[in-house]
């Protein structure tokens, strides 16, 4: 059957989340005289990121909330028990760079201005909607949706079938009416097509490697230049032709 929407991730899918998260922390911890403490910066980088997907992690497992991730984050990369107060003001100082560097993808507007007369669109992220609500405003993007839902408010997180329910039943459609498209091979792609959407998975360097191997469920793009083609022929299950 003919899918007649298509549900977005936010982060490293539409909006350049890596490059802003890299540029930011690198100037928030040139700023905080932090830099010293490593070999490298790309090593302080990376000791953010991996700080940062173990706070996720728990954040979507349901141990800690929205704030309590974040400040956990500051709380384990400094090595220090701050106080709320502290490490609220500690990330904010980070966030102010990180929001310098917002940007789309390029091929963002193309896709979108391609699919607007034959396609609804609607966003499921795991995040919050206080944050996912102010950045899809700052990009220019935020009217092209119609639904925004975020794991904070929902209280379920991808790759969980419900999550992914609950943009269809936003939409008013039901699951095997619907596109997904995502970067993560598992939390988004193994994880929509599981509960019974269109899974698209954006690869967009060509090395994301998922657990166990690729999924077998969605297709995989290298750019959502080709996410018409895919959803027009609507194959389902990672056709051959767009599944590298």
């Amino acid at each position: 059957m003919t899918v007649r929407a298509v549900v977005w991730d936010v982060d490293d899918t539409i909006f350049d989340y890596t490059t802003a998260d890299r540029a930011g922390m690198r100037a928030h911890l040139a700023a905080e005289g932090l830099l010293d403490g490593y070999a490298s910066v790309e090593e302080a980088l990376a000791r953010w990121r991996e700080v940062t997907d173990a706070q996720w992690a728990r954040f979507s497992a349901g141990e800690t909330d929205w704030q309590g991730q974040r400040r956990e984050r500051v709380r384990v990369f400094l090595g220090e028990p701050l106080g709320d107060t502290d490490a609220d003001a500690w990330f904010d100082r980070y966030i102010t760079h990180y929001e310098s560097g917002w940007t789309l993808f390029p091929d963002v507007l193309p896709v979108l201005d391609d699919l607007v007369a034959s396609h609804r669109h609607a966003v499921l992220s795991n995040s919050s909607l206080l944050v996912q609500d102010r950045k899809l405003r700052v990009l220019g993007v935020h009217d092209r949706f119609e639904a925004i839902l975020c794991a904070a408010e929902l209280g379920v997180a991808k790759p969980a079938a419900a999550a992914f329910h609950a943009a269809c039943e936003a939409l008013g459609l039901p699951p095997h009416r619907v596109a997904y498209v995502g970067d993560h091979p598992e939390i988004d792609g193994r994880g929509a097509a599981e509960a019974g959407l269109l899974s698209v998975w954006i690869d967009r360097e060509g090395t994301h490697t998922a657990v166990g191997g690729p999924p077998t469920g969605p297709h995989r793009i290298v750019s959502l230049a080709e996410l018409p083609a895919v959803l027009r022929a609507d194959t389902r299950f990672g056709a051959p032709s767009t599944f590298r």
